[in-house]
């Protein structure tokens, strides 16, 4: 397996491709969702992505993409990377560079998703607050997250 060099816009022509690659990973890592949550969050990430600030990918040598990031603001909305990528470090550069170029310094993480906190934890954040149920509403608490030493932007709370 061998990946393209650098990260790229991820286009409207990628969006069936970034659903798959998020269901696949969520498949993988969340072991505490439902197939019935599985059914409900796939939608809203389908009509989710055209309004994402910026969102990347890394993609094979084919130009498929492997993983992806999305970043609004100061925050790290999504990142998630097909199960036959994860270990290749493409988490990682996806979230180095979401810091270094786009100066993201916040994410939430599902505390029931260890993997992705210790993940987290090792690129330079911290847990900062948490909430008894996701955004949407669902009771699937979060770690709201901060890259160590950075303030909250103006305009978010401790939640």
């Amino acid at each position: 397996m061998q990946l393209q060099a650098g990260i790229s816009r991820v286009g409207p022509e990628d969006f069936s491709r970034v659903v798959d690659v998020w269901e696949a990973s969520v498949r993988a890592t969340h072991d505490f969702l439902t197939e019935a949550d599985i059914l409900f969050f796939k939608p809203l990430v389908q009509l989710g992505l055209p309004h994402v600030e910026h969102l990347l990918a890394m993609r094979d040598r084919d130009g498929l993409v492997v993983g992806f990031i999305g970043v609004v603001g100061h925050k790290i909305e999504m990142l998630f990377i097909d199960p036959a990528w994860r270990g290749q470090g493409v988490g990682r550069q996806l979230l180095t560079h979401a810091v270094e170029v786009l100066g993201a310094t916040l994410l939430d993480v599902n505390e029931q998703n260890p993997q992705a906190l210790g993940f987290y934890e090792r690129m330079g954040f911290e847990v900062f607050a948490r909430t008894e149920r996701d955004g949407s509403g669902k009771p699937f608490p979060l770690l709201l997250m901060r890259l160590h030493g950075s303030d909250l932007p103006a305009g978010d709370s401790e939640a």
